[in-house]
């Protein structure tokens, strides 16, 4: 459970309030340096390491010395814009120190959506990991929106998408909590840290609240969710308080600290991509069908009931809110196809196109 000895490939979040001097916006140098030793040993002892990090906006906010939250999209993406090149800069100095290079890497949900630009930043990363480089990833902030829908919306969840994406086998998520209780503890003085999940139900993450910080955007339910999407890779999840004192160390030497989650299941690289890839629309199916996909068999049009949104072929779509799949057909083409039988659809779609809407390899169940 809490043996890390053979970790081969290690994500680490680093949240905005445990980068940020307490009270203020200001980075803590100091902090970071701290961290930089801490993965230096890792890189040295031949683990390959990612660093997920928050703070550009906090960064640009300090800079502009705003005072209180940053409101606004265009303010956010100001923010970040200033903020994001000041940030990399104390980790590029911290780790140049240790004698360890960085990269930078900024990042999108569309990046992550299109199967070609994932395959080739998945290409990218394994060849900075390979060649020793920290990658220090933090998501674009100065175009990204939650208007256009390219936004993660934390980077919690960025950090579980990139420890599904370099298959790591633990994610650690540092913030200012110590882990997860079995209540609120600002509320109940008695509540007790959970020292392992086995499974992520919908009572714990219902109970785990949500919200964040002025420049931070995630709570214990978005570290939640995060947990849920590396569980999926097979990925354990240590959520830990990131001013404990050699806070990785201890964790990488199965220290008792914080809360480590287990996961249930391995999807392949592909069915985790469409798991955590956005969908463009939904194809309601019939029960038939639904028991079909369950016993791991195509989806056909026959079962086919309606069609909602806009796409075309090779795009990411909902089946009845239970499951995910790339769909062989466009919205314009399924509603044409729609109840009718395989050899209809052939004589529909003409030759050199199949006649199923989705094979099992491209189906996935959102929940085990």
């Amino acid at each position: 459970m809490r043996d890390f000895s053979k970790v081969k490939k290690v994500v680490i979040k680093v949240g905005t309030n445990i980068l940020s001097k307490d009270g203020t916006v200001e980075i803590d140098k100091s902090f970071i340096k701290r961290i930089a030793a801490q993965v230096a040993e890792l890189c040295k002892s031949g683990r390959k390491v990612m660093i997920v990090t928050s703070g550009a906006i906090g960064m640009g906010a300090g800079q502009l010395e705003i005072e209180g939250s940053v409101r606004g999209t265009k303010m956010r993406q100001a923010c970040a814009a200033i903020g994001q090149p000041l940030l990399m800069a104390e980790y590029r100095k911290a780790f140049l120190s240790c004698g360890v290079k960085t990269a930078q890497v900024l990042l999108t949900t569309d990046v992550l959506n299109n199967r070609k630009s994932y395959l080739n930043l998945q290409n990218s990363i394994e060849t900075l990991l390979g060649l020793g480089v920290v990658a220090v990833i933090n998501e674009n902030d100065s175009v990204s929106t939650d208007e256009i829908g390219s936004a993660f919306g934390d980077n919690d969840k960025l950090s579980a998408l990139v420890a599904s994406k370099i298959d790591a086998d633990l994610l650690i998520i540092l913030s200012d909590i110590d882990g997860l209780y079995d209540s609120d503890p600002r509320k109940n003085k008695d509540a007790k840290l959970v020292p392992v999940v086995y499974e992520l139900t919908e009572e714990i993450i219902s109970s785990a609240g949500s919200g964040g910080s002025r420049h931070a955007t995630g709570g214990m339910k978005t570290k939640l969710e995060a947990a849920k999407i590396a569980s999926n890779a097979g990925c354990r999840i240590v959520i830990a308080n990131g001013r404990e004192k050699d806070v990785i160390t201890r964790i990488i030497d199965g220290g008792d600290i914080g809360t480590v989650f287990m996961p249930k299941r391995k999807l392949s690289n592909r069915k985790r991509w469409i798991l955590n890839s956005d969908v463009c629309g939904t194809i309601k199916i019939d029960r038939g069908a639904m028991k079909a996909i369950g016993d791991h068999k195509s989806l056909l049009a026959s079962g086919v009931v309606s069609v909602e949104g806009n796409f075309e072929a090779g795009c990411v779509v909902m089946l009845n809110g239970s499951a995910k799949a790339v769909t062989s057909l466009s919205s314009i083409e399924l509603e044409q196809a729609a109840g009718k039988h395989s050899d209809e659809v052939r004589k529909l779609l003409g030759p050199g196109r199949r006649d199923v809407v989705a094979i099992p390899e491209d189906i996935v169940f959102l929940d085990f």
